[in-house]
């Protein structure tokens, strides 16, 4: 509980209407996708770095926790409060401040949802190509803290790669500006990368210069049904290697597609191993020339071609994820990420712990860049045994040298496999990285390790 003097200040920096200590208020921001809950103590409203400033010199002061949160649509647990204390909501932060057309760069604030970004940029010729599958709801903030990744990943990059400076509040209160907007410079530490994925356990943004790109101006796609997955590792050199590399390469396995076409009655969705969905982009000439290789690669598999137009293509994919609780009323969901060339050995994991656990474990998302999202369904009284199964699917994953995440982040979920990817020198560094910037442990205290 926070102190009465301390919700006095706070109402000071940000207007009365500004904080909450409503039961319904805590319970909207206890949460995130994970659907692991803790109530905070209160939910803070701001509207200004200033204000961000003055709430954390306060909580330093006071020694009480903050966590920023955007949407919540975080898959690892980053932002629920598992300390109590603040929340710092960021939605009053959305405005999209500038397009720069002639330097092709937009400054956001972070609070703003990422698809709205994409479309306000769109209607001025310009792209922001990361696509997290969040994207209608999710926030620029929370994909910052959490380098979102996407689909279109594995020809335009992650979050990452469009993130050109940052104005932040430091946990002690400092506000500090990163980067820079040239595509260039090497002054001094890359203090921007340090801070983007740092799951809100660095900094708090509040102003985002991000880079963007020509609008591609056509685009198509294709649906492969893959009858023997032992051809997924030559099909995937070849697209790789295309004079134009697709803008996606998704993939969904045998039990995802059951799903889909048992929820949606879709029939495409039969008699398959798997299925590559593949986007293309650039001009028009150059999106014909790379449709027609892709339909000369599967003609010399055993791979059917099914043509779709782009969204009802893409109906098939963002119905995977809500389908497959037809297998369970719950879920674990992982992003683990392997080298491309082992791809097909992670799948045939993925189907061996489903064979030798008798539960089920489904796989899709971002072959293209070797991101699987592996999703393991159980009912209540079988969670000790999907345990077990995320357990081995991630040493499986660290055999072959891959990563234990590659978009959601450690938060709380996997914080326990941490050191089994990362040498305990490294994490000691982290750890000190940590203290350094928040000698307190104010800002989202208990995430990524334990």
């Amino acid at each position: 509980m926070l102190p009465k003097k301390v919700i006095k200040a706070l109402e000071k920096i940000v207007g009365k209407d500004c904080v909450s200590l409503k039961k319904e208020d805590l319970l909207c921001y206890a949460y995130d996708a994970t659907q692991i809950t803790h109530l905070p103590d209160a939910v803070v409203f701001p509207h200004s770095c200033e204000e961000i400033s003055k709430i954390m010199r306060l909580a330093n002061e006071y020694l009480f926790p903050v966590v920023p949160r955007g949407a919540g649509s975080g898959m690892s647990g980053g932002a629920v409060p598992i300390k109590g204390g603040l929340v710092l909501a960021m939605s009053h932060l959305n405005r999209i401040l500038e397009i720069n057309e002639e330097d092709m760069w937009v400054w956001v604030e972070p609070g703003v949802i990422t698809k709205d970004l994409k479309m306000a940029v769109e209607e001025r010729g310009l792209f922001y190509p990361p696509d997290p599958a969040s994207q209608a709801f999710s926030t620029i903030g929370g994909n910052i803290a959490e380098c979102a990744g996407g689909p279109k990943a594995v020809k335009y990059g992650v979050t990452k790669d469009y993130v050109l400076a940052l104005e932040a509040v430091l946990p002690t209160g400092e506000i500090i500006q990163t980067g820079k907007k040239t595509i260039k410079g090497v002054t001094g530490y890359d203090l921007t990368s340090l801070l983007i994925g740092s799951e809100g356990t660095l900094a708090i943004f509040t102003k985002i210069l991000l880079k963007l790109l020509p609008l591609p101006p056509a685009k198509g796609t294709v649906l492969l049904a893959i009858r023997d997955l032992n051809a997924l590792p030559s099909v995937m050199h070849q697209l790789l290697r295309a004079p134009n590399i697709p803008t996606a390469i998704e993939f969904i396995d045998d039990l995802c597609g059951r799903c889909v076409e048992e929820g949606f009655r879709l029939d495409l969705l039969k008699d398959a191993d798997g299925w590559l969905l593949i986007e293309v982009d650039g001009s028009k000439n150059s999106v014909k020339e790379v449709l027609k290789f892709i339909e000369e690669i599967a003609n010399k598999g055993d791979i059917d071609i099914l043509k779709m137009e782009n969204e009802d293509i893409w109906e098939i994919r963002r119905a995977i994820s809500p389908s497959l609780y037809r297998l369970g009323e719950k879920k674990f969901n992982h992003d683990i990420v392997v080298p491309r060339s082992r791809i097909l050995e992670m799948i045939k994991k993925i189907k061996s712990l489903r064979r030798a656990y008798n539960i089920p474990v489904a796989c899709f998302g971002h072959i293209g860049d070797g991101n699987l999202h592996v999703n393991i369904l159980f009912k209540e009284g079988q969670r000790e045994q999907a345990e077990i199964v995320t357990a081995e699917m991630m040493k499986a994953t660290l055999s072959l040298g891959g990563t234990i995440s590659g978009e959601h982040g450690i938060g709380l979920t996997k914080a326990k496999f941490l050191s089994w990817e990362v040498r305990p020198e490294v994490i000691d560094l982290m750890k000190r990285l940590k203290r350094t910037i928040d000698p307190n442990n104010i800002l989202n205290p208990g995430k990524i390790w334990p």
